[in-house]
């Protein structure tokens, strides 16, 4: 059993220096995550912002009426439908396959990080508002200085979440011809017919997810000990 799987092993990684084919997606997977999460970030506070102004203020309802639609067909589809998508039409001028789903997976993640912003912002206390407002302080850096850091401690454990289902869901970048890391695994695959670079990408993806995990609890810990300071 040793022996076959160091064969397994060898055929996987060594012969035609295979593994730098895994390095190489992994190095593309995580590009795509790092970038995509940003722009999730982006878009998903912008959306949630103007969820919350639209619901108390009727000068922005037009923008929450534009937000609920992007919300709607983004959570309505496929991430990889919209991946083909971007990447056939509207992105199809760009040779960039990795900028096409830094913005495919921004934008489909921008969507469940806004419904995650709005929750955060919703579950402040109204008082902080209004302590705030009484201080004589705008409602932009209301929101900036006193809402925003409360709501990002309340959503933290669902912000990790949902990076870490970024994360995986970037394995299906394969379909608009990127080697990231599932593809790569799946290319030596076909190539070998040993099972053993899938193996290899599900034990990666797995290190990764528990690294993201730890480093999560360790932030929620250093800001529970700030909270009782």
């Amino acid at each position: 059993m040793l022996e076959s799987l160091k064969n397994n092993l060898v055929q996987a990684l060594i012969v035609e220096d295979r593994y730098l084919l895994l390095l190489q997606g992994l190095k593309n997977t995580l590009i795509i995550t790092f970038f995509a999460l940003m722009l999730g970030l982006a878009i998903g506070l912008l959306v949630a912002i103007i969820k919350v102004a639209g619901a108390n203020n009727k000068k922005f309802k037009p923008l929450s009426w534009l937000a609920d639609i992007y919300l709607t067909v983004i959570r309505g589809t496929p991430v990889v439908v919209q991946l083909i998508i971007i990447s056939g039409s509207i992105m199809v001028a760009t040779d960039n396959k990795i900028l096409v789903a830094v913005v495919a997976f921004g934008i489909n993640s921008g969507a469940y990080v806004a419904e995650i912003m709005r929750a955060g912002i919703m579950s402040v206390d109204i008082g902080q508002t209004e302590a705030g407002r009484s201080l004589g302080l705008p409602a932009g850096m209301t929101l900036r200085s006193i809402v925003l850091p409360q709501a990002i401690k309340n959503i933290l454990p669902s912000l990790g979440n949902e990076f870490i289902t970024l994360l995986k869901e970037t394995s299906v970048a394969g379909y608009v011809a990127i080697r990231d890391l599932t593809k790569a695994g799946n290319n030596i695959f076909s190539r070998t017919f040993n099972i053993t670079p899938m193996y290899i990408v599900a034990l990666v993806y797995l290190v990764l997810v528990i690294i993201l995990t730890w480093l999560q609890r360790k932030l929620e810990r250093r800001l529970a000990q700030s909270d009782r300071r």
